[in-house]
């Protein structure tokens, strides 16, 4: 557990303060104490690194009262309430309020470790996801689009952030539809070079003189500046890099390397390879190809995203459903396997025409997820929730995950009533949300 997790213990009884803090302190936390909530609110900001310990009665500003200050502060802040046996139903209404958890006395210290692993661990969550969106807002929010809570997903993203603080150049191929181009994007937007010129140019189509003249100049027309010098500076993309004719490989490759180290502009290549049996590698010049790919990226196909899949998918369809004016489709236990089951040739830009038509056909009350699916040859006609190519536990999960997404979409993060629509108890609704990652202060307002 990284000792940067704070629990900070609230309590006027100094007895109760010390003894709470020797064992979490014992158990690897890094403890503080206040004895009163007034001392506490002073030292407990927006992006506390930790969590709350706290007694409900103390004088002065009280639990709840303390409570209710914590939450105006920070909603995604995890508040663990210490309880006398009488004072159960307002720990409930503590819960209701946006505690998350509450320790009822005399309690059991391996009890308490527990939901205070628990807790740091939501936290630990909530501060990197706020941190990545800071980080990303320099962009124009261009990150916030390559969204997911998959393993390969979370990878890109730190790639990305790496890479983006880079100076060399790099070289992004993929599956067509993965969003090479956004991540070229991504990675001008976390760089030093954000402030300045951002050119894409795509090669492919064009004749070899015209590419020449494009890029390397001169106009003899006294049209555009040539790329090179267009986006000096800053960062030129340069989409189907493997169209380029070898003849201009060698061109760019001297050009790269009078630039010295680091670069004065960093060229990002996009490799867009469609036939089988090719790569980029083999379609450039070794020498170029080893230039540009010391620093790689390769985005991930969507059929290896998992359950990215089913967020990917309500997002989608949610946006069409304000843009066409009625309700966003609600799909089944089975059509969530058929989805993630979906191979997905045209990745994500095959799941935004999936989407949308499911919009469609929700508005006029007919068809299926998987009649869109077998019409991008993608399912079997029979196809139903399997093990097939995956255990059955990550279907449930990522079903479960979207379930209570969309249900905290639906009641705007009211705890109450995503509790009462799924018939969850506060405490495992709590543990499911910190599990997938979803925070009440997203879907709030």
């Amino acid at each position: 557990m990284p000792s940067a997790m704070k629990i900070a213990i609230v309590d006027d009884e100094q007895d109760m303060r010390q003894s709470i803090s020797q064992w979490l302190a014992l158990s690897g936390f890094d403890t503080e104490t206040f004895a009163s909530a007034e001392d506490a609110v002073k030292g407990l900001g927006p992006d506390y690194p930790g969590a709350v310990i706290t007694d409900i009665k103390m004088p002065g500003m009280d639990g709840m009262q303390f409570l209710k200050k914590l939450m105006s502060i920070d909603s995604a802040l995890p508040v663990i309430m210490i309880t006398g046996h009488g004072d159960v139903p307002m720990a409930v209404e503590a819960m209701r309020i946006g505690a998350f958890d509450f320790l009822e006395k005399p309690f059991n210290p391996d009890r308490m470790t527990e939901l205070a692993k628990k807790a740091t661990n939501a936290r630990r969550l909530t501060l990197d996801n706020r941190a990545l969106r800071r980080e990303l807002a320099g962009g124009a929010g261009i990150m916030k689009k390559l969204i997911g809570a998959s393993p390969v997903m979370e990878r890109l993203r730190e790639d990305i952030l790496d890479l983006g603080q880079a100076d060399g150049h790099v070289l992004i191929d993929g599956e067509t539809g993965t969003g090479k181009t956004l991540v070229a994007h991504a990675l001008h937007a976390v760089g030093a070079r954000a402030s300045k010129k951002f050119v894409t140019y795509a090669c492919a189509g064009r004749e070899e003189s015209e590419l020449a003249k494009r890029l390397f100049g001169p106009d003899p027309d006294g049209g555009a500046q040539p790329l090179l010098e267009e986006a000096r500076g800053g960062t030129l993309v340069l989409e189907d890099i493997e169209a380029l004719p070898e003849g201009l490989q060698a061109r760019l490759l001297a050009w790269i390397n009078d630039q010295g180290t680091p670069p004065e502009t960093r060229v990002i290549a996009i490799c867009n390879l469609q036939e089988q049996g090719r790569t980029c590698e083999s379609a450039l010049r070794p020498d170029l190809y080893f230039r540009l790919a010391a620093m790689k990226i390769t985005t991930p196909p969507l059929r290896s995203r998992g359950e990215d899949i089913l967020l990917l998918f309500t997002q989608l369809s949610q946006q069409f459903a304000e843009e066409y004016g009625c309700d966003a489709p609600e799909i089944t236990a089975q059509e969530a396997a058929q989805l993630l089951q979906a191979p997905w040739p045209g990745n994500i830009r095959q799941l935004v025409n999936v989407a949308e038509r499911a919009v469609l056909q929700n508005r006029r009350g007919s068809g299926t997820i998987a009649s869109l699916l077998l019409t991008e040859g993608d399912a079997p006609e029979d196809q139903t929730m399997t093990t097939e190519g995956k255990p059955l536990k990550e279907y449930v999960e990522a079903f479960e995950r979207m379930l209570i997404d969309n249900t905290m979409r639906r009641h705007k993060g009211s705890i109450v009533a995503v509790m009462e629509e799924l018939c969850l108890p506060r405490r495992t609704l709590n543990e499911k949300m910190a599990k997938y990652g979803l925070q009440r202060a997203d879907y709030v307002g």
